[in-house]
């Protein structure tokens, strides 16, 4: 992997970069060096994140020794400073990065790349953030010397998601480093040599990864683009707004792109604690998914048919229903819903007398103590983790960045077990059966480890004996003491974005209140449903649906009231992790939708029982004072409580099943109403499951 500059501050190597003086650990590249001293190296196929290729030579410089410049310049990414000769002369090793040898060698290195590059940059979705456009002006020749013809590339097919061009590749090779190192899937590769090389998929296949698509963001010309997102803008024409993902309960941390009121694309953004710089294909491509089947007035059901209504009737037909008995009435939160929206539903249930309420649709057994719900080692804690045992968990599927994670743990050296289904993860790792229970070398390896971990899935624990599950594997972590004063190792790893701020918020049955399995059985005379489609429906009883889009719980409800989706909305998340996270509106809500909290702060003064904020703010404030853990937004507290958490306490009593632990998630493109509107997920799909015939090239 590339190399980083964690090297122990007393061990330092003094150079020169353009004649000033810095100290830098001796593991840096020069390249790195140079860039710590502030100089700018330009580069192509050189990435922090992947191994060291030193193919393009862009990043060349002169290394000066004793005051002497040597025989040629040097590819800067592919040299590190412990490298370098000793000083001669009492003079310092000399990194050059301006003048004239350097700038002549850049010309040269440009104008080769440039030989057979398509001059197609206004037909080209790269077109204004393209590394070749900006690199070629900085540091290329005004014109070219070559007028023999330009070379032309057989177009390949890599899916429904990457489109190729590859007459513009310039053979940088991160897209083949990308696939095979930090993805895991060995389907890119180069064919020919010289002029020759072409960069293809393996016998014309679609591209197979939940990370593929990053690869558009690594390739620095236009060689990669995104096909639905082909020819639609141009990234000056969008407005660009910082917010977190919701696909899935990592929290990535996202930029969506709009135009007007439609969401053009999802980008991630570097957060290393979280995602790095990579996200999963579903939150980059279900954004299409916003714009179709949304739901965008009030409707009421009257003779078996749903009507457009006003806001006024829907409202008062919602507080009609919530109006009679409290025990009669429940609410059950979806797994898209924001912190906002659950704090408001919770505090108009307790004011209504009501204790039905539940945030775990899935009836997945979570809850208590807040280590017991987290991923204590937080997503970052991965990287020290030595050995790592997945329990009824594929987070290839769940958390396809998280996974990527634990890929790169098990690149060095970390052991991997796994008790449940046995899938493709992207790395070896040691089958310990498909039911928890039982002894197992594999048990020694985490008791002997220094970091070792426990993942939860959420599929162990939405059974019917979850809590018996999760006692089990917190008896197995206290056994190979995985929670130690600074260390952590016991993780639940949730499918459902709003999860852990449910439980944050004790979004949970009350005294006597009945969990959301009971409520879906039914026997309640009103249940309001924030955005449930996932789960079987009672047939009995009136159903409040506050959501975005005609899902399962549309068609089963009779009083719909619109909501708005996660870009069009000012929102609080919690990630896995236990990291609060603020969303932020990138476009208006559809339509008469309204941001859910103000629905409920609404329907609260019809009811007669107005919630005691009027604006986003102070119902913050009202969440931060109620629930602290609000207030420390983007941290994770990993094993800060670790000594007072008694791991092997956690849980329910009862047997565990012998029945086989299954992942959460069967198809991965299809877990939410966004993604299960999205044109561009179902095609993803339908190659998955291998029903579409392979399409030609384009």
């Amino acid at each position: 992997m590339g190399h980083s500059g964690a090297a122990k501050a007393d061990i330092m190597t003094k150079i020169l970069v353009d004649g000033v003086e810095v100290d830098v650990p001796p593991e840096l590249t020069l390249l790195q060096a140079c860039e710590a001293a502030g100089a700018e190296i330009p580069r192509f196929c050189y990435h922090e994140r992947l191994s060291i290729a030193g193919n393009c030579r862009m990043c060349l410089i002169e290394v000066k020794v004793g005051g002497k410049s040597g025989p040629k310049p040097v590819a800067s990414c592919a040299q590190q400073v412990k490298d370098l000769p000793p000083p001669r002369d009492n003079l310092l090793n000399e990194l050059v990065t301006r003048g004239a040898t350097v700038e002549k060698a850049r010309k040269g290195v440009m104008e080769f790349l440039l030989i057979n590059h398509p001059l197609d940059c206004p037909i080209c979705d790269q077109g204004g953030e393209c590394d070749l456009q900006d690199q070629s002006v900085a540091y290329g020749r005004g014109g070219s010397r070559f007028d023999e013809n330009k070379r032309a590339v057989e177009e390949k097919f890599m899916g429904p998601l990457v489109k190729t061009v590859m007459t513009r590749c310039i053979q940088c090779t991160r897209c083949i480093r990308f696939a095979t190192e930090v993805a895991g899937v060995s389907e890119l590769g180069a064919t020919g040599r010289g002029e020759d090389m072409e960069v293809t998929t393996y016998l014309e296949a679609s591209l197979s990864s939940e990370l593929s698509a990053n690869v558009i963001d690594l390739c620095p010309v236009g060689a990669l683009t995104s096909k639905p997102y082909a020819f639609n803008a141009r990234p000056w024409e969008l407005t660009k707004t910082e917010s977190v993902d919701v696909m899935d309960a990592l929290g990535s941390n996202i930029r969506v792109d709009a135009r007007g009121d439609a969401v053009l694309r999802v980008l991630p953004r570097v957060n290393e604690g979280v995602n790095e710089e990579w996200i999963s294909d579903k939150t980059r491509y279900a954004e299409d998914g916003l714009s179709r089947q949304r739901l965008d007035r009030p409707y009421i059901r009257e003779n078996g048919k749903l009507r457009a209504a006003s806001w006024g009737e829907a409202l008062d037909a919602t507080a009609k229903a919530l109006s009679g008995d409290a025990k009669k009435i429940g609410a059950i939160a979806g797994d898209l819903a924001c912190a906002e929206s659950m704090k408001a539903t919770l505090d108009l249930f307790r004011a209504l007398g009501s204790p039905n309420t539940d945030c775990r649709a899935d009836g997945a057994a979570v809850g208590g103590t807040r280590q017991s719900y987290l991923f204590n080692s937080t997503i970052a804690g991965i990287d020290q983790a030595d050995a790592i045992l997945l329990i009824g968990a594929n987070p290839r599927l769940e958390a396809p960045v998280l996974n990527a994670r634990i890929r790169k743990a098990w690149l060095r050296g970390a052991e991997i077990g796994v008790i449940g289904d046995t899938a493709d993860l992207t790395y070896r790792y040691t089958h310990l059966g498909d039911a928890i229970g039982g002894n197992h070398a594999f048990l020694d390896t985490l008791k002997n480890a220094q970091r070792p971990m426990v993942i939860v899935g959420a599929g162990a624990l939405a059974r019917d004996d979850g809590a018996a599950v999760l006692r089990a594997a917190g008896k197995l972590a206290a056994g190979a003491n995985v929670v130690r004063g600074d260390w952590n190792g016991f993780n639940v790893l949730h499918t459902a974005a709003s999860r852990v701020g449910g439980l944050d918020l004790g979004f949970l049955p009350g005294e006597g209140g009945k969990s959301a399995r009971e409520m879906l059985k039914g026997g309640l005379d009103t249940l309001l449903l924030l955005g449930v489609d996932e789960v079987e429906l009672p047939k009995a009883g009136t159903v409040i649906y506050l959501g975005t889009h005609g899902d399962a719980g549309a068609h089963r409800a009779d009083i719909i009231l619109p909501g708005a989706a996660y870009t069009e909305k000012e929102a609080t998340w919690v990630n896995t992790e236990g990291r609060v996270q603020y969303g932020r509106r990138a476009t208006f809500p559809k339509g008469d939708a309204k941001e859910d909290w103000a629905i409920l702060r609404a329907l609260s003064a019809v009811l007669g029982k107005t919630l005691p904020y009027d604006t986003l703010g102070a119902l913050r404030q009202k969440m931060i004072a109620d629930h602290p853990t609000f207030g420390q937004v983007d941290y994770a507290p990993g094993a800060t409580d670790a000594s007072n958490f008694n791991v092997a306490g956690i849980g329910g009593d009862g047997p565990v099943s012998n029945a086989p632990l299954r992942t959460a998630i069967t198809d991965f493109y299809l877990t939410n109403p966004i993604a299960r509107a999205s044109k561009t997920m179902a095609e993803c799909s339908r190659l998955r499951a291998g029903v579409s015939a392979k399409v030609a090239a384009e």
